[in-house]
């Protein structure tokens, strides 16, 4: 089993409250920031280990952050994933980021694309790898798996919380046969999932993730479902900052058309098509989306200073 090291730094911030929100750091202190959210289910070190050794080698900070209900964050149910930039501001504030830029796997797409909506002054650019798309509204998008989150939604609003701590007592049951499971999981997924998670860089990085993560509690993944369920506060149309959308063309979890909705609707996005990968996809190619999103550098409407 491939070794992984211990984020740079790694604990809570304070938000409103009273809760918190729980993070994981790699990369320098002084590099150029990068908010990494991790997908449903996932927490804060679900961030793939080229990610961590290009952060390292090119002067890059990586900030994984815990969602509600996950790792040491406290549960919570936002209004809409909107209310979710309210609580980022103030931890990146304690962080001392200014400016910076997103990445969001999945489940992370929403929560990425609501920063840009929110917050577009201090965000360079955002990458998204294989986002869920909004399922309510004029905007919404028609099919696939995430519209069973929808006719589910009424029954996980309530039982969210007592799930998710039976799912973390579940898991703690199970913790000693994670490599097994995670492995009969790959073998059922298509081809391009199948051979990442056999990668072991790749099968060591989730297993901690979880580890660390679930341990305690996981209603995160519920109020994700929750959330997408409803409107998210904001149209894709008030994300005012550049977005680099990839996409596996075999995606069996969020279709290709749910990306490319998105990328249609979205003032300034492009596509790029992740050929013959599935919903993990953009996890292979991790340093390319750094890349491109330290690429594009300071933003000329950024507010001086910040």
């Amino acid at each position: 089993m491939v070794s992984v090291d211990r984020p740079y730094l790694e604990g809570s911030v304070a938000v409103r409250d009273g809760r918190r929100l729980s993070f994981a750091e790699y990369g320098p202190r002084d590099g150029q920031p990068i908010v990494w959210m991790h997908g449903t289910p996932g927490g804060r070190r679900q961030i793939p280990l080229e990610a961590r050794v290009f952060a390292a080698e090119h002067g890059v900070r990586i900030i994984g952050i815990d969602r509600p209900g996950v790792g040491t964050s406290t549960p919570y149910l936002y209004a809409d994933v909107l209310e979710w930039t309210e609580d980022l501001t103030l931890l990146l504030d304690v962080l001392g980021v200014g400016t910076f830029g997103m990445i969001g796997l999945s489940g992370g797409g929403p929560y990425v694309l609501a920063a840009g909506a929110a917050m577009p002054e201090r965000i360079h650019g955002l990458g998204v790898l294989g986002g869920v798309a909004p399922t309510r509204g004029p905007e919404a998008a028609e099919g696939g798996i995430i519209r069973l989150a929808v006719s589910c939604a009424p029954v996980l609003s309530v039982a969210r919380v007592p799930a998710g701590f039976l799912l973390a007592q579940m898991f703690w049951i199970l913790r000693p046969f994670g490599g097994t499971a995670l492995g009969l999981y790959a073998a059922v997924q298509p081809a391009g999932d199948k051979t990442l998670l056999g990668r072991p860089e790749f099968k060591a990085m989730f297993l901690d993730d979880l580890n660390n993560g679930a341990r305690r509690q996981m209603s995160a993944p519920l109020s994700d479902l929750v959330l997408f369920a409803r409107d998210w506060g904001f149209a894709l149309s008030d994300v005012r900052v550049p977005v680099s959308w990839w996409h596996g063309d075999a995606d069996h979890i969020v279709p290709f058309a749910h990306g490319q909705h998105c990328v249609d609707r979205l003032p300034d996005a492009t596509m790029t098509v992740i050929h013959g990968e599935s919903h993990l996809g953009g996890l292979g190619i991790a340093s390319e989306v750094i890349s491109t999103l330290t690429g594009l550098g300071v933003r000329r409407d950024t507010v001086a200073g910040s």
